[in-house]
């Protein structure tokens, strides 16, 4: 004889699904109840680092436990995020990322994760703007200028950043690819070396942070012709954005809360609001403007769809200007 087990009831269904409900709940009340950590990929005192150490602190008051820094440090990156991608999915460990991470995919011949499906968003939490620079006896004085001077001269140019696949290289690519010019890309190993060598005249452009290139704006020794993204900059208020001569041009470095996959809702969503409320402080405000960076919350949901479309269009400049990895 054949027994069938019986479907369950609409009503044990209805107990299940409010079982579930109430267990999210507890969770999210218990959460948290030792201290956090955030990975930075990045040495001490660089700008990923700086950014995780300053919010650290007002995510504890906000948390009601310690926030710690851990540097994972080498592989532009990729070593902390190996890390946390292969952390428990418990809201303990989380990920400082960055734009970097989303381009890495497409100039590695193989990672351990995957930078969108390794990861649950918890938050965007900030952007680094970044500053097209040039020699005070460059051509060009503005945005339009400056473009069509490189389109009218093809290969005259060349033009500095911090490295092969780096914000500041892909965001110069997009823009030689929008306007059909051709300019040559010259890698250095950071700002440091950049800016003496722009106000020398060794190189006439240079793509910096924001931070780095401020000081020498004001005082006269280089000009700051472009700023990459929309929005203003504390002390910069005077430079253009590249988006007046092409328009919804918008490229900064992007820092972002992230959780290994699979972390509860209720857990991501808990420390979501936690980063809201830190970087709505006036305080982290100002701090993070004297760093050269601007608080750019983003709730989970959004941060997610906005992390397929960066990527996305990180492919797609890789793949145009055939970019690969020196």
């Amino acid at each position: 004889m054949i027994f069938f087990k019986s479907a369950p009831s609409r009503r044990s269904l209805l107990m299940a699904a409010l079982l579930c409900t109430a267990g999210a709940a507890v969770q999210a009340q218990a959460f948290p109840n030792k201290p956090i950590r955030i990975l930075v990929g990045y040495s001490p005192g660089g700008g990923v680092d700086a950014m995780a150490r300053l919010i650290a602190p007002y995510l504890a008051t906000q948390l009601g436990q310690p926030v710690v820094i851990e540097n994972r440090t080498g592989a532009a990156g990729l070593i902390a995020g190996d890390a946390a991608a292969k952390a428990a999915p418990d809201g303990y460990t989380l990920l400082m990322g960055e734009s970097g991470l989303l381009i890495a995919q497409y100039l590695q011949a193989s990672m351990s994760f995957d930078p969108i499906k390794s990861f649950a968003p918890v938050a965007g939490v900030f952007k680094a703007p970044l500053l097209v620079v040039v020699n005070n006896d460059f051509p060009a004085k503005t945005p339009r200028e400056m473009i069509a001077l490189l389109k009218a001269n093809p290969g005259k140019y060349s033009f500095a950043t911090s490295g092969v696949g780096t914000v500041q290289h892909l965001g110069f690519e997009m823009l030689k690819g929008q306007t059909g010019s051709f300019v040559v890309h010259v890698p250095y190993r950071g700002a440091g070396q950049i800016i003496p060598d722009v106000v020398g005249g060794q190189i006439p452009i240079g793509v910096i942070s924001a931070a780095a290139g401020i000081a020498q704006a004001k005082a006269g020794k280089l000009r700051a012709i472009a700023l990459m993204s929309k929005g203003g900059v504390p002390g910069l208020e005077n430079v253009p954005p590249l988006a007046d001569a092409l328009p919804g041009f918008d490229v900064a470095p992007r820092l972002m809360l992230l959780a290994p996959a699979g972390t509860p809702p209720a857990v991501v969503g808990r420390l979501a609001e936690a980063a809201r409320v830190v970087l709505a402080n006036p305080e982290v405000i100002r701090a993070a403007g004297v760093q050269g960076a601007v608080p750019a919350y983003l709730p989970s949901a959004a941060l997610a769809a906005d992390l397929n479309l960066e990527s996305a269009s990180w492919g797609k400049i890789v793949r145009d200007q055939k970019i690969t990895a020196q």
